[in-house]
């Protein structure tokens, strides 16, 4: 199996495909920010454990080499439930397969994984533009495209859904710093797509609130607590508070593989913190003075009270939050 990546690094100005050859470098490359987005990392790290029977299953100690391979992909990022989620599928079939048809069996396990999460995007796309009026105006934040799910997207797949149906009328985007996946991705996928896109500030979000005419805000997720709770790219909170306060409506768009029943509530996920060098480096120059200090939380949690709909393949769900 030839497994490809696209180094989402280097866009907008560069569209390179890293080969990826073994699990550990399928960890390597979703630890170091090659593939992002919750949904991407789960299928990514799928095909992480198809590579590994690939490369282990004709030793002797097989199970051992592919359940530590297995591991070290359970830590490349520690918020996106995606990635456990689609571990323990493949799990499953390594527990039920036996050693003869293990390769194909996983191969195909993982494709599957791939292509469901296409079907899933497509059909919360258009759940969620159903919802949306003529005429509207939506902003969003972070990435929550194709780029970020296995083809068309969660958020965008809602506003990419909501678009063809002659419903957004404007989208606006936030550069989501310090990745930059507002301004590098999420402006790249939706203007080759011919949307209108237009790229705010991350701090001027609620200035647009305030000032235009806002809709919606339209997410993605990394993981959704029991009670609904949503963790999401830094700034998603400030997004949602924001939002409440100037009574535009709340989105939160992802598969049912990204719900983590056994996490009760918001509080209980696990936030990644990152390199503070992130920060205060830019294109590995320093912008800020030697021997500053940084904090580079990489997610925040919007509390349930603060979302009006969920949205995933099965459905939507709807909170009755406003007074």
């Amino acid at each position: 199996m030839l497994f490809r990546s696209l180094d989402q690094r280097l866009l907008p100005k560069t569209e390179t495909y890293l080969r990826l050859e073994n699990a550990i470098d399928v960890a390597n490359a979703i630890s170091q920010m090659v593939v992002r987005g919750a949904p991407a990392i789960g299928i990514t790290a799928a095909y992480g454990v198809a590579l590994s029977a690939i490369n282990h299953v004709s030793s002797l100690n097989w199970k051992s080499a592919i359940d530590k391979d297995i591991e070290c992909l359970s830590k490349a990022r520690p918020t996106a439930i995606n990635l456990h989620w689609a571990l323990e599928e493949m799990r499953k079939v390594i527990a039920n397969t036996s050693k003869k048809n293990l390769i194909d069996t996983l191969c195909a396990k993982a494709t599957k994984i791939h292509n469901d999460d296409i079907e899933a995007n497509l059909t919360m796309g258009k759940l969620g533009a159903e919802l949306i009026l003529p005429g509207s105006s939506v902003l969003t934040h972070c990435n929550a495209g194709a780029l970020a799910t296995g083809g068309y997207g969660t958020a965008l797949g809602v506003i990419r859904s909501a678009w063809r149906d002659g419903k957004i009328k404007q989208v606006y985007a936030d550069e989501t710093r310090p990745w930059m996946q507002g301004s590098r991705l999420t402006a790249w996928e939706l203007i080759k797509d011919g949307i209108p896109t237009t790229l705010i500030a991350d701090g001027a979000a609620a200035h647009l609130m305030k000032t235009k005419k806002i809709d919606w805000v339209i997410v993605g997720s990394d993981r959704i607590a029991a009670n609904g709770d949503v963790a999401n790219k830094i700034g998603t909170y400030s997004l949602a508070v924001n939002a409440r306060y100037h009574d535009v409506k709340f989105m939160v768009v992802a598969p049912t593989s990204t719900i983590d029943n056994r996490t009760l509530n918001g509080d209980l996920i696990p936030i990644e913190e990152r390199s503070s060098n992130e920060l205060l480096k830019f294109n590995g120059q320093l912008i800020t003075v030697d021997n500053a200090e940084a904090w580079n939380p990489v997610f925040d949690i919007v509390p349930i009270n603060l979302v009006d709909v969920i949205v995933t393949e099965t459905g939507c769900k709807y909170f009755s939050n406003r007074s």
